[in-house]
C-alpha cells in the first residue's frame, strides 16, 4: 500500500479556491484529490478505460451489462441495494455510463457520509458478487433500456453508423445489448453469462487502466489516506488500454451515401470524414480550430450561405470522438423540405468552404482568438456540481498529464499550421460518408438494420459526382469570420458595501414594469444574468395565438443568429422562449458587453418584420414537431396528459396542429404589434453589476418598448396566472391514451395533496425522500417492471402531489396495481421505520435542500422561478429546512394516511395510462395477467373502481379550481415610487 507519484502543482484557474493533488498509487491507479472545505456535497468518480468495443464478439452488450451488475452487491456489502440505500439516506445519488472505450461510475453524497459511501463504492472494483439471481433479473433492465431506445432516432442512427462500418472492426458492435444477446442466445449456445461477466471483470477491471477523482471537504492528506486504504486493494493486472490504429471507416466504407427513414418526421444530412485521434494534439487542437470556422454562424459562414439558399436551418461542424486511435470530423445540418432535394449542392458548398480554408491557410489570428476565448473560459469557469465535475475529471485523467488534468481541455499553447493542414487533408471527396435522413426516402430504402430495425439503403457515390466535388472551386459568398467584437475586455468585479441584502430586492415598480435586483457577492465572477418576462394575456388565448407566439419566437431567434453568434462564442448568450404567459428573454454571461446585446435584441424585436421564405420553412418545422409528439416516449406522454387534465387551460397537440392552418405571414405580421401593444414587464438582474447600471438597463429595455412599439401597461386585473383543477376527496379518476410507436406502455399515478405551503411542502418532500429508493428497488430492480421508474413530486400552478411513473413492457393495468401494492406496503414500512432511520432521511433531505447552486445562473434561475410563480420566497430553502427539522415521524404517517393510503379521507387519485398498440407491445391483454411476483407485496384492500375520463372538457366542468398562491412578499399592483 503506497504512492508512486504525488503531485501538488496542478495547473488551475486563478479563481479556483480548491486544493488539488494528483497521485499514482503503487497499483498504477491514477487519482485526483480535490479538497473543498466549503463544499456541501462530496463526490467521487472512477473511469475504467474500457467499454463496449471490448465486448466479446459472441456477447454484445457485456460491458454495459457489467456496468449494471456492478451495483448489485459486493462481498463486503452483499445486499443488492446497499449502495443506493446508503446514498439515499445521506442525500446522495449515483449513476454510470458505458461508452465505446470508457465505463464511468460516479456518485455524490452529504459530506459527513462520504467515507461510508466511498467504502461501498470501492468494493465494486475489488469484490463484486455478480449473483445468479441478479444476473437473471438485471438482464431485463438492460433489455428494457434497449426497448426504450428502439424508436429513438438518435440511437437508431448511432447504431446504423456502427453497423455500416468495417464489420471486422470493434466499432461495428452492438454496444447496449438486449435479452437476446445476453440471455436467450448464450443459453442456447451453452454459455454461462455470469461466468462471462466474471471473466470480463477479471480481465479488464485493472487498476492500471482506471482513474479516480475524489472531491470532499477533508484536507488533501485525509482524502489521500481514505483513497489509499480503499483503492490500494484494486488489483493491477497490467492490462494495456485498448487502442485501434485502424479506422472503422476504411476505403471500402468511404465514398458512400446512405438513405435512412427516421421514426420522427425529421430531415437531416450527416457528412462524416474519418480522421486520426486528435487527443495527443490537445495543445494545438486542430479539430477545434477547424470546427470553429466550419461551424461558425456569422456573416459569410457556411450556415449563413445554406440558410440563404433555403436549404438548412442549423449546422454543427467539428471533430467527434471515436475511441483511442481514431476519430471523425462531421458536418451535420437540419434540412428543409427544399434542402433534401439539394444534398449534392450542400456537399458542394461544404467543399467550397474547405477549399477557402486551404487557400487562406491556417490563420494565426483565428488560433489566437480561439486560444484567448478558451483561456478566458478556463479562468472564469463556473463551479460545476461535484458529481459531474469528478465524472469528467476521472475520464480526463486518461488523456492529459497529471499537472494538466484541469486545464488540458482549455489552454491552447502551440499554433501548428501543419497539424491543421493534416486534418484538412483528410476532408476530401475520397473519404466522405453521407447519410440523408427523411420520411421522403421510404420508397428508396431496401435494407433493415439488425438491432433497431432502421430502414436504409447504402450506395456508392458515383465517380461523376466525386469529380464535381473535387472541382468545387470557390464560392464568393463564403468568407472567413471577422474578429469578434464581443470578446470582453473589462473583468473588474464590483462591490458595494451598502448592498447588504442577501436576497433580490425590488428596485422599481410602475404599472408597466417590476424590476428586481441582486448584486452578486457569492460567485465573484465578471458575469451577470438578466431575466425578462413580457407578460401578455393574448399569449395563450387560443391555439391560434399560441402558435403565432411560438413561430414569432422561432423567427426572431433565426433572424438574429448571425449577429448573436459572436457574442455566444465570447461567453455571452441569450434565449427567447414562449410560454403560457408570453415571452421570456434570458441574457447571461460576461457583464462587460451584456447591455450591448440586450439593447440590440430589443431594438430588433420592436422593429421585427417576417421573412416570408424563413416563415414557410420554420412553420414546416413547427408542424413536423407537433406531429412528432406520438413518437415521444410513453412516460413523456403521461406527464403531458396529466398536465392537460389538471391545468385551467391547455391545448392538445391536435388542436395546435389544426390551428396551424390559420397561420400565415400576414397573421404573424399582424400578431407581433398586437402582442407588443399591451405588456407587463417583470425583470430580475443578478450578478456583477451595480444597482445604478441595473436600473439603467431596465429603463433602456422599457424605453425601447414604449417608444418603438408603443407598448402600454396592462390593467392589474389582466395580470392573472393559471390555476389548477381540484380533484374531489375520495375520488379515483383514470385517463387512457394509446401510442402506436413504442412497444412500452407507461402509467403515472398522481395523488393530489393540495396547495403548496411550507408545512405540506416539507411533509410531501420527506415522504418522497423515504419512498424514492424503495420504489426503485422494488418496482425496477426486484419486479423488473421497466427501466424507467420514478417516484417524486409534481408541482404546478401552486399545487402539488405525489407522482409515481413507470414505463415498461407490461400493461398499464398491471403497472398500476403494482404501484398500489407498493404504496400499501410503504404504509406499513412507515409505521415500522426506526427513529434513527427517520432522522437520517430528514437530514438527507435537509442536506439536499441546503446545497447551494454552484453557478450564478442556477441561483438566478431559482429566484426567477419564485418571481414567475408569484411566490417571491427567495429564501425558501433556509425557511423550509428550518421547518423540516421540526417534523416528526408521526407527522409523515398522518400525511400519508390523509392523502395516499388506500382508505385516506382526502385521497385524490388521478391515473394516466398510455397503452401501446404497437405490434408485440405492452397493450396486449397477456401483459396484464401474468403471475404476480412472490415478494410479499400484497395488494391493498379492494380499491374503488376508477371513473374513466372520456371527455376532458366535460371532466373539468364538474371540478372547482384551487385559488392562486398568496405571495410571501406582498407585491402591490399599484405603482410605487422607485427606490433609486
Amino acid at each position: 500500500m503506497g504512492v508512486k507519484v504525488q503531485m501538488d502543482a496542478i495547473i488551475k484557474s486563478e479563481e479556483d479556491q480548491r486544493q488539488y493533488r494528483a497521485l499514482v498509487l503503487n497499483n498504477d491507479l491514477k487519482v485526483l484529490l480535490i479538497s473543498d472545505p466549503a463544499t456541501d456535497k462530496s463526490a467521487a468518480a472512477l473511469d475504467v478505460h474500457v467499454g463496449s468495443m471490448s465486448d466479446p464478439t459472441e456477447l454484445p452488450g457485456l460491458a454495459h451489462f457489467c456496468e449494471h451488475m456492478l451495483f448489485m452487491g459486493t462481498k463486503k456489502y452483499p445486499c443488492e441495494n446497499e449502495y443506493n440505500k446508503y446514498l439515499s439516506e445521506h442525500g446522495g445519488s449515483s449513476n454510470a455510463y458505458t461508452a465505446a472505450d470508457h465505463t464511468n461510475y460516479y456518485f455524490d453524497v452529504a459530506p459527513d457520509a462520504f467515507s461510508g459511501a466511498l467504502d461501498r463504492f470501492a468494493q465494486f472494483f475489488v469484490t463484486p458478487l455478480f449473483t445468479e439471481g441478479g444476473v437473471d433479473r438485471e438482464v431485463n433492465a438492460v433489455n428494457s433500456e434497449h426497448e426504450k431506445n428502439i424508436q429513438n432516432d438518435y440511437w437508431r442512427l448511432a447504431q446504423l453508423e456502427k453497423s455500416t462500418a468495417d464489420p471486422t472492426h470493434d466499432f461495428s458492435k452492438f454496444g447496449t445489448g438486449n435479452k437476446d444477446t445476453l440471455d436467450i442466445i448464450p443459453k442456447e449456445q451453452g454459455m454461462n453469462v455470469r461466468d462471462a461477466l466474471l471473466q470480463f471483470h477479471d480481465k479488464w477491471y485493472s487498476s492500471n487502466i482506471m482513474a479516480l477523482a475524489v472531491l470532499g471537504k477533508e484536507s488533501l492528506d485525509e482524502l489521500e489516506e481514505m483513497v489509499l486504504s480503499l483503492f490500494s486493494e484494486v488489483e493491477n493486472k497490467s492490462v494495456s488500454v485498448p487502442e485501434w490504429a485502424r479506422h472503422p471507416f476504411g476505403p471500402e466504407q468511404c465514398r458512400k451515401v446512405g438513405y435512412v427513414v427516421p421514426v420522427k418526421d425529421i430531415r437531416n444530412l450527416y457528412i462524416t470524414f474519418p480522421i486520426p485521434d486528435l487527443h495527443p494534439h490537445y495543445k494545438t487542437a486542430p479539430g477545434h480550430y477547424l470546427g470553429h470556422l466550419i461551424g461558425h454562424e456569422g456573416p459569410g459562414s457556411l450556415l449563413s450561405y445554406l440558410k440563404g439558399r433555403g436549404w438548412v436551418n442549423s449546422l454543427v461542424g467539428g471533430q467527434k470522438s471515436g475511441a483511442k486511435g481514431f476519430a471523425f470530423f462531421v458536418v451535420n445540418v437540419d434540412l428543409t423540405e427544399e434542402g433534401i432535394e439539394h444534398v449534392e449542392d450542400i456537399v458542394t458548398a461544404v467543399f467550397q468552404y474547405l477549399n477557402l480554408l486551404k487557400k487562406e491557410g491556417p490563420q494565426q489570428w483565428v488560433f489566437d482568438e480561439c486560444r484567448d476565448l478558451s483561456s478566458m473560459t478556463f479562468r472564469f469557469k463556473d463551479k460545476e456540481q461535484p458529481q459531474s465535475y469528478t465524472c469528467g475529471l476521472a475520464e480526463q485523467l486518461h488523456y492529459y498529464p497529471l499537472d494538466e488534468v484541469l486545464c488540458g481541455g482549455y489552454l491552447l499553447s502551440e499554433f501548428k499550421p501543419e497539424l491543421i493542414n493534416m486534418v484538412l487533408e483528410h476532408l476530401t471527396p475520397e473519404s466522405i460518408r453521407i447519410a440523408v435522413v427523411g420520411k421522403a426516402l421510404e420508397e428508396k430504402v431496401t435494407c433493415t438494420e439488425k438491432w433497431y430495425g432502421t430502414c436504409y439503403k447504402m450506395e456508392c457515390v458515383e465517380e461523376e459526382l466525386l469529380q464535381r466535388w473535387r472541382d468545387a472551386g470557390y464560392n464568393d459568398l463564403l468568407q472567413l469570420p471577422s474578429r469578434n467584437e464581443f470578446v470582453p475586455t473589462n473583468f473588474d468585479l464590483y462591490s458595494d458595501p451598502q448592498e447588504s441584502n442577501r436576497l433580490p430586492e425590488m428596485i422599481s415598480q410602475t404599472p408597466f414594469a417590476r424590476v428586481w435586483f441582486k448584486q452578486d457577492d457569492e460567485y465573484k465572477l465578471p458575469k451577470a444574468v438578466v431575466y425578462t418576462e413580457l407578460f401578455s394575456p393574448v399569449a395563450y388565448l387560443d391555439p391560434h395565438h399560441t402558435n403565432q407566439l411560438h413561430i414569432f419566437a422561432q423567427l426572431f431567434r433565426d433572424a438574429l443568429t448571425e449577429y448573436t453568434y459572436a457574442a455566444d462564442l465570447a461567453g455571452l448568450t441569450y434565449s427567447l422562449s414562449n410560454s403560457k404567459y408570453g415571452l421570456t428573454l434570458l441574457v447571461k454571461g460576461y457583464n462587460d458587453k451584456l447591455h450591448v446585446l440586450l439593447e440590440k435584441i430589443m431594438e430588433r424585436m420592436t422593429s421585427f418584420t417576417v421573412d416570408p421564405k424563413r416563415f414557410e420553412i420554420l412553420k414546416d418545422a413547427y408542424v413536423r414537431g407537433l406531429r412528432n409528439f406520438n413518437a415521444d416516449q410513453p412516460h413523456q406522454h403521461v406527464v403531458h396528459y396529466t398536465s392537460l387534465l389538471l391545468a385551467e387551460h391547455g391545448w392538445t397537440k391536435e388542436e395546435l396542429l389544426e390551428a396551424t392552418n390559420e397561420m400565415t405571414v400576414e397573421t404573424v405580421e399582424a400578431f407581433i404589434p398586437r402582442f407588443l401593444s399591451g405588456l407587463h414587464v417583470e425583470m430580475l438582474i443578478h450578478g456583477n453589476m451595480r444597482r445604478e447600471s441595473a436600473a439603467t438597463l431596465a429603463t433602456t429595455l422599457q424605453d425601447q418598448l414604449t417608444s418603438r412599439a408603443h407598448t402600454r401597461p396592462l390593467l392589474p386585473s389582466q395580470l392573472v396566472r393559471q390555476r389548477e383543477y381540484q380533484l374531489r376527496d375520495g375520488s379515483s379518476q383514470m385517463y387512457r391514451a394509446e401510442n402506436s410507436v413504442h412497444k412500452s406502455s407507461a402509467v403515472e399515478t398522481y395523488f393530489q395533496c393540495g396547495m403548496q405551503e411550507t408545512h405540506n411542502n416539507m411533509l410531501l418532500e420527506l415522504l418522497c425522500q423515504i419512498f424514492a429508493e424503495p420504489a426503485f428497488d422494488e418496482l425496477r430492480t426486484k419486479e423488473q417492471l421497466g427501466y424507467i421508474v420514478w417516484c417524486g413530486i409534481r408541482r404546478a400552478n401552486g399545487t402539488q402531489g405525489l407522482r409515481i411513473i413507470v414505463q415498461g413492457d407490461r400493461h398499464p393495468e398491471y403497472l398500476t396495481s403494482r404501484i398500489e401494492a407498493f404504496l400499501y406496503k410503504m404504509g406499513d414500512n412507515l409505521e415500522k421505520l426506526p427513529e434513527e432511520d427517520f432522522v437520517r432521511h430528514r437530514e438527507a433531505l435537509a442536506s439536499r435542500r441546503l446545497e447551494r447552486p454552484k453557478k450564478l445562473s442556477h441561483l438566478t434561475g431559482n429566484w426567477w422561478a419564485e418571481i414567475t410563480s408569484n411566490q417571491y420566497n427567495f429564501d425558501r430553502d433556509a425557511l423550509e429546512v428550518a421547518h423540516l427539522r421540526t417534523l416528526t415521524k408521526d407527522d409523515v404517517i398522518n400525511f400519508y394516511k390523509q392523502f395516499v393510503n388506500s382508505t385516506a379521507s382526502q385521497r385524490k387519485k388521478l391515473c394516466v395510462q398510455v397503452i401501446s398498440t404497437a405490434p408485440g407491445g405492452a397493450g396486449h391483454p397477456d401483459t396484464v395477467n401474468r403471475t404476480e411476483p412472490d415478494d410479499g407485496l400484497s395488494l391493498p384492500p379492494p380499491l374503488r373502481e376508477p371513473e374513466v375520463i372520456t371527455d376532458i372538457p366535460e371532466f373539468k366542468q364538474g371540478l372547482a379550481l384551487y385559488p392562486l398562491m398568496r405571495p410571501l412578499i406582498p407585491v402591490s399592483t399599484k405603482p410605487s415610487k422607485s427606490k433609486l
